[in-house]
């Protein structure tokens, strides 16, 4: 049984950072998808957590690195500039904190989304 709610919480946290996504491409670029943008959350999650890991310790150069990979990938997946990928992630990271705040005020989950950072 901890396999499957560790599971179901993986994917909801997901869904709501696709969401986070999802909102700060529409707001910031106009456009889409949010298929599109839960793979951006899932790619940016694990390319977070790889760069975290090789770099994060690396004082000011380190968080800088992770946060820019992170851009990178929103990017890329988006075919947004680097201000407009700053603006879909805080965008995102809004969102996605507004969902929790009220999913968990609701008792229905904690904070925490997968692909938004710091959320």
């Amino acid at each position: 049984m901890a396999f499957t709610d560790t599971l179901v919480v993986f994917l909801v946290s997901l869904l709501i950072g696709g969401l986070g996504i999802h909102v700060g491409s529409l707001l910031v670029t106009g456009e889409s998808d949010y298929g599109s943008a839960v793979v951006t959350a899932l790619l940016g999650a694990i390319v977070w957590g790889l760069v975290a890991t090789l770099f994060g310790a690396i004082p000011l150069l380190g968080p800088a690195l992770v946060l820019l990979s992170y851009l990178f990938v929103i990017r890329v997946r988006t075919s947004a500039s680097w201000l407009e990928a700053g603006g879909i992630a805080l965008v995102a990271w809004v969102a996605s904190l507004g969902v929790l705040y009220v999913l968990a005020a609701t008792g229905w989950t904690s904070f925490g989304a997968v692909g938004v950072p710091g959320v």
